[in-house]
């Protein structure tokens, strides 16, 4: 049975986050596989946040911090209901920013009110972006934001590379969609689209008999009349042959 989207998420937010750490300049203080001394204290219901032990951090077991990424931040952005890619670079971001700024930047990106809560508008916006532009704004914003804070000197090497990682896994996650695949060998199909095919492929079909009772256009080059008739019937009739091929799928 395949993994979760979850499982798959999580592994790789735990893999970036490593053990415990105390390092003097970190605002969030002792850390232990990413969860922080003041986030375990609110998890464990402890007020004020100090009056946990630092031990306590570094005894952190896995299964508790599972737990809290779950509670706090997966389900917090919603994350199981995002499309593939997406799911992962907003729960990470959620982890190294706060889930309530990652998710007001995927709000503002799929432009829906920014209040801070996943609901069925902001699922509906996202649902409606192309996956990889999206992934890529996302990170954009996000490392916009840690390259304006006071600590970037000192952890914007670190943020570079997690946000990079990032970006190439949610990227490499994302799920063709069956559009892609219908047009799949396609390179340049432009003069295929909107209703500017049948204008294309009438004004070729009007010259054509206008060549055949010896009328003659220079635009149109040294094409004979039948050949441009013919081949004005092949535009029309791909061009509602695609349109009903993609309707169908």
């Amino acid at each position: 049975m395949p993994a979760s989207r979850w499982t798959l998420c999580l592994a790789r937010i735990l893999e970036l986050e490593g053990g415990f750490a105390d390092h003097p300049s970190d605002p969030g203080g002792a850390t232990n596989m990413g969860i922080t001394h003041k986030t375990l204290a609110r998890w464990r219901g402890i007020e004020p946040w100090w009056d946990l032990p630092k031990d306590a951090v570094r005894s952190l077991e896995r299964a508790e911090a599972e737990a809290i990424y779950k509670a706090l931040y997966w389900e917090r952005c919603k994350a199981d209901l995002l499309p593939p890619g997406v799911d992962l670079a907003v729960f990470d971001y959620a982890v190294n920013s706060g889930p309530d700024r990652a998710i007001r930047t995927l709000q503002a990106l799929v432009g829906v009110v920014q209040d801070g809560f996943v609901g069925p508008l902001t699922i509906e916006a996202v649902n409606k972006r192309d996956p990889r532009a999206l992934i890529e704004a996302l990170c954009d914003q996000r490392l916009g934001f840690l390259q304006r804070l006071t600590t970037w000197t000192t952890f914007g090497r670190g943020w570079t590379s997690r946000v990079a990682t990032i970006r190439a896994a949610a990227l490499a996650a994302v799920v063709p969609s069956r559009n892609d695949q219908s047009t799949k060998g396609i390179t340049d199909m432009s003069i295929l689209k909107g209703n500017k095919t049948y204008v294309m492929g009438a004004l070729m079909l009007l010259v054509g008999l206008a060549a055949m009772f010896g009328v003659d256009i220079p635009a149109f080059g040294e094409v004979s009349g039948p050949q441009l008739i013919m081949e004005a019937l092949a535009i029309i009739f791909l061009r509602r042959g695609l349109k009903g091929d993609l309707a169908r799928e």
